[in-house]
């Protein structure tokens, strides 16, 4: 995942989007569909029975695996696990291997359910812009536990993880845009009241003292990500590597363009999302008692911009130490400038006005924007706890479970059909053609996992490999 800016005149901040290997059309649906193809009715009913049959097999290869998942997260369940564990009489050696390898299927399950683990160059790009939640948001460290997934990660390395993978983990999956639709009066406020502040202070030159230090920040972060190259033009097409990835627009408030005018007219902004999200940490324990409950945490449609609301025990927002330092400097600085043009005998009234209006301006710009965005920082944790949330715990390890199911069913299903209806293809010849059907048929597109499905197809004796090709060998 990149940004890229197009050469339109107005700069556009466009994010590049891989495509997931999860195919997004519903098992009932797919099947159908596929059904409904095939001419002869003897083998669409053949067709048919063969898809239910398949579904019982799967189901049957991950019955035990799914069972040994939910018996160990009943011991680590954060309500009832700690009764269960008193029940065992394990010692903490044994409860300690126990976690591990609840850790070890439930990464497992995450995977076959096309779950990534968000990467630290993702993470960067979801933060480098903002969407609805305009403060800062940090985690309270001191109470999440840094042992267990220290310790699963030691044991399971893996490339590019951020740098809280010792405290909690997210799991990304799936694509989505958002779109929010409102006046945004106090924050057209803000910006509009910010883009006077930039021209007084070029005005009376202040400007030196106060360097534009976000705006640099929020350049370098932008150049950091424009290092890939992933630079598209309007009217060029993408390179081959990209061509089926998915470009989304960020369309964030700062960046319009508005007047007085139009300062009381609706605008929409636009923010890709994380369709699924999901949240895996463990709290910290005190002197006495060793804590053993592990959260899981089921959230959909969360913008990638305003990602820091899924985090575990989140620190109440406040006022940073940068809104401070500009705070009290411009307080101290523009009163230090209005009484030395007092002082001088040809000191200008206006001149005056100007720096007293722009400090009083710019203090009261900061401490108004805080409070309109902690009431929708507010606002935003009230929605998200009913509308965001989908599930926790066991609920969120069945929905796991059931989606592993579906996806693998699906893959088999259409790599099948394919064989079935050609006969035999390569590797390359078969993934080509079962994501050009999602596309023609469903009008989705995904990157079809092609080389799992052959291997179930191989286990589920329906394919044989002869030289290059796989063929289509049921009886």
């Amino acid at each position: 995942m990149a940004t890229a800016s197009t050469g339109s005149k107005q700069a556009k901040e466009v994010i590049r989007l891989e495509r997931e290997a999860v195919i997004p059309v519903l098992k009932p649906k797919l099947i159908m569909t596929l059904a409904n193809l095939i001419e002869q009715s003897s083998d669409r009913s053949e067709f048919l029975k063969l898809c239910k049959r398949v579904e019982y097999t799967i189901r049957a290869w991950y019955l035990l695996q799914f069972e040994d998942l939910m018996q160990l997260y009943a011991l680590f369940d954060p309500d009832y696990g700690d009764q269960k564990l008193q029940q065992q009489h394990l010692s903490s050696d044994e409860v300690d291997v126990l976690e591990q390898n609840f850790l070890n299927y439930m990464f497992k399950v995450m995977e076959k359910s096309n779950f990534k683990i968000a990467t630290e160059e993702e993470i960067a790009v979801a933060q480098s812009g903002q969407y609805r939640l305009n403060l800062p948001i940090s985690v309270d460290e001191s109470k999440l536990d840094k042992k267990l997934l220290k310790r699963y990660f030691s044991e399971h390395p893996r490339e590019n993880l951020p740098d809280f993978a010792d405290k909690y983990i997210i799991f990304r999956r799936g694509i989505g845009i958002d779109r929010t639709t409102d006046y945004f009066i106090m924050e057209k406020v803000d910006i509009f009241i910010s883009r006077i502040w930039g021209w007084i202070m070029r005005v009376t030159r202040l400007e030196k003292l106060f360097p534009k230090k976000t705006r640099a920040i929020i350049r370098k972060v932008m150049k950091k990500e424009d290092e890939t190259k992933d630079i598209k033009k309007e009217g060029e097409n993408s390179d081959e590597e990209f061509q089926d990835d998915l470009y989304v627009e960020r369309i964030r408030i700062e960046n319009l363009d508005f007047s007085l005018q139009n300062l009381a007219s609706k605008i929409t902004i636009q923010e890709p999302t994380f369709d699924r999200i999901i949240v895996v940490y463990r709290l910290a324990g005190s002197k006495t008692k060793k804590e053993r409950g592990i959260y899981v945490k089921h959230l959909k449609q969360i913008p990638m911009a305003d990602m820091e609301i899924v985090l575990p025990e989140k620190k109440n927002p406040s006022l940073t130490p940068m809104d401070w330092v500009k705070f009290l400097t411009t307080a101290v600085l523009g009163l230090g400038a209005a009484t030395g043009s007092i002082q001088t005998p040809e000191a200008d009234f206006w001149v005056i006005v100007a720096v007293v209006s722009s400090v009083i301006g710019y203090c009261a710009k900061i401490y108004f924007t805080f409070q309109a965005n902690m009431e929708m920082y507010q606002n935003l944790i009230t929605q998200f706890m009913y509308d965001k949330q989908l599930d926790s715990g066991k609920g969120t390890l069945l929905h796991l479970c059931d989606d592993v199911i579906q996806q693998e069913v699906k893959e088999v299903i259409i790599s099948f059909f394919i064989l079935m209806e050609q006969g035999k293809a390569t590797l390359k010849e078969l993934d080509k053609k079962c994501e050009e059907l999602i596309n023609d048929e469903f009008g989705e597109r995904c990157n079809f996992d092609v080389d799992d499905a052959v291997q179930k197809l191989e286990k589920l004796g329906i394919i044989a490999k002869v030289s290059l090709h796989f063929c289509f060998s049921l009886s």
